[in-house]
């Protein structure tokens, strides 16, 4: 490592150590504010370790975590004082703030905690998983045909949800000794049943199209993003004709590891911001909110790369293109819906209008998208996957209810000292999941 990137990574380590003390007082004035004391009547929690870079992973659980609480006493579990602050203020269920060890403890001391939910891979999911006699469950935070949608770690969870036919034959691939059969329960998509939300702009009659590039990744065989490759001649192409209007929505974390990346990012925005200048009436959108759902109804078509957002925009059924990875080095795997999608290459990315115009129009293009949409989230119904979540929540209540009088002959104490190897302030630690 040379000056300059030990220089670079100093300044990295100063900001976030300056970050994490600056939302430590921030959190600290909050709960003098307000009464933050822990719930004691929580039977699901998710259990979301990472800071506010990652929020976008426990947001989309949002609406179905509300259906559920209608039902259950729900609670999401946070450790990041940043992540806190900001669910404090937008989750629709209970947030239970657990800095440290300790807290943890006195939250599963105090909750009759049936159900833990994880929604990534962070480290600190360790810390939760020394709890017995609840059942931790991986929901993950999408659905993809990515290489995340297949690791090893599935094997630490007692069960794991997945959307349908498509993650069951995927695993099956690939996770040697995994009792997919009783682990995996199928629940479809339930964020789809809650696609809705007041749009940014007046309908009229032009062409909505979705963009929605993913970052750049963190290893060659990840390095699916587009924006660098694709995106700039996409969005010029689109703003170009008067007959569409762009709805920009890219990956919260594009350009955090690569500058160009990240350039080329501010580039679309800007020029969205010029088209708009010219031509109030285009109303063109740059999307960084927090909430997903309405972009991928209300889009006539969309453009997607290699991510979860082309699986939720399978699940509704409606036309799109995939941006074909630059790098010979990503990994596409070709047994999926991947295998018959509308590519978009980068050579062929000016070409967009055209391309958008045949997937709109193609009968047989529609006809395939509906077979894909079941395969990978079974019955699409509104209202057919909150069903399922719902039932599977329901099982895995019954279940531990009948271990618990399986093993009520044979009561075992349970200590709550922490262990001399665990930090009871572990924030600087890691606060990094795969994503």
């Amino acid at each position: 490592m040379n000056v300059g990137e030990q220089l670079k990574t100093a300044r990295r380590v100063i900001s976030r150590l300056l970050r994490q003390r600056r939302n430590r007082l921030l959190m600290d004035k909050r709960m003098a504010e307000v009464d933050l004391t822990l719930p004691n009547d929580v039977e699901v929690a998710v259990y979301f370790a990472d800071g506010v870079v990652n929020l976008y992973q426990v947001r989309q659980w949002f609406a179905p975590l509300a259906e559920l609480a209608k039902t259950r006493r729900v609670a999401i579990i946070t450790r990041s004082p940043g992540a806190t602050l900001a669910l404090l203020d937008e989750s629709p269920v209970p947030v239970a703030y657990c800095r440290t060890v300790l807290d943890l403890e006195q939250f599963v001391a105090q909750n009759p905690t049936r159900i833990v939910m994880y929604v990534n891979q962070n480290a600190k999911n360790f810390q939760m998983f020394r709890y017995g006699r609840m059942w931790h469950v991986f929901i993950n935070h999408g659905e993809s045909d990515k290489m995340y949608m297949t690791t090893n770690q599935y094997k630490a969870y007692d069960y794991a949800f997945i959307a349908g036919q498509a993650a069951h034959d995927r695993l099956s691939k690939v996770l040697w000794g995994y009792g997919l059969e009783t682990r995996a329960l199928r629940i479809g998509r339930p964020q789809a049943d809650h696609f809705a939300g007041e749009l940014p702009y007046t309908p009229d009659d032009r062409t909505v199209v979705l963009y929605a590039p993913t970052w750049e990744g963190d290893r060659p065989a990840a390095s699916y993003g587009s924006i660098a490759s694709h995106g700039e001649a996409i969005v010029s192409a689109l703003l170009a004709t008067g007959r569409h209007r762009v709805i920009y929505r890219p990956h919260p974390r594009s350009g955090v590891l690569d500058r160009d990346y990240g350039q080329a990012h501010r580039r679309i925005v800007q020029a969205i911001e010029q088209a708009n200048a010219s031509d109030p009436a285009a109303q063109h959108i740059f999307d960084d909110g927090p909430s997903l759902g309405w972009q991928l109804a209300a889009a006539d078509v969309a453009i997607c790369d290699i991510s979860a957002m082309i699986y939720d925009r399978l699940a509704t059924g409606k036309p799109l293109l995939v941006t074909r990875p630059l790098s010979a080095d990503a990994l596409v795997d070709t047994g999926g819906y991947l295998s018959a999608c509308e590519w978009l290459t980068a050579d062929a990315a000016s070409e967009v209008v055209p391309a958008l115009d045949r997937v709109l129009t193609d009968a047989d293009a529609h006809a395939a998208l509906q077979h894909w949409a079941s395969h990978y989230f079974g019955d699409t119904t509104p209202g057919a996957a909150t069903a399922r979540f719902h039932a599977a929540i329901d099982q895995l209540i019954d279940e531990w209810h009948a271990a618990e009088r399986e093993h009520r002959r044979d009561p075992v104490v349970l200590g709550t000292e922490h262990d001399a190897d665990d930090p009871l302030d572990d924030e600087a630690l890691s606060d990094r999941a795969v994503v």
